[in-house]
């Protein structure tokens, strides 16, 4: 089980907000049967076997043992993922693009900028288990109380010029085999819409220089 899954199917998606079905796939992260789930829940078990197998239809619950009881065979199901996140690849035409509009001072840039992460992170974690290989990612996560606006805003800027910094010092585009990430105060392999490669690693392209950050 993984501990954490994306779903960008549309219908996948739109199976798992249906809020009988969320709550299944709670209970499920340690598996259970459906007859044992039906008394959880207080559905008829028809019911609960109804929406186990629209679960499992689409990736979102797994077989992972038959029991024989009395003269019939009972089959413990388990969540695929012990929480799930809902990738925009599955709203693709009103999906968020942080390239429309780059104001890095934009809160609804910044959310753009969430969404990406989250369905590049889906397409590369799909790729790295195909291939059977590692992600290599890397993330920051801290909170800082700013005095003033003055001070937040300073804070913007030092932080561009460090960050500008370290890119400067470590990117190497023209590397043979170099390997591109995308940095969102958090770090993941680049991937290419262009390329449909099997693995993590199938495609890269170098980073664009960061643009510059004007005070607020």
């Amino acid at each position: 089980m993984d501990e954490i899954a994306v779903i960008d199917d549309p219908r996948a998606a739109e199976v798992s907000l249906n809020p009988v079905r969320s709550r299944m796939l709670a209970e499920l992260v340690d598996g259970d049967s459906a007859s044992s789930l039906a008394a959880k829940l207080g559905l008829p078990r028809q019911k609960v076997n109804y929406h186990l197998r629209a679960l499992e239809e689409h990736g979102l619950v797994e077989l992972v043992e038959e029991r024989r009881k009395r003269n019939m065979t009972e089959r413990v199901m388990r969540a695929t993922a012990a929480s799930y996140v809902i990738s925009p690849a599955a709203l693709s035409s009103v999906a968020p693009d942080p390239d429309r509009a780059p104001d890095r001072l934009s809160a609804q840039w910044l959310l753009a900028l969430a969404g990406r992460l989250v369905q590049e992170l889906g397409v590369l974690l799909a790729r790295s288990q195909e291939a059977h290989q590692p992600l290599p990612s890397f993330g920051l996560d801290t909170e800082i109380v700013f005095a003033t606006a003055a001070d937040r805003a300073a804070f913007v800027v030092q932080l561009t010029e460090s960050v500008e910094t370290l890119v400067a010092t470590y990117h190497a585009g023209a590397a043979p085999g170099g390997r591109a990430h995308r940095l969102i105060v958090a770090l993941h392999p680049s991937i290419s819409p262009a390329v449909d490669g099997p693995g993590p690693d199938a495609d890269a392209h170098p980073p664009t220089s960061l643009p510059n950050v004007e005070e607020a």
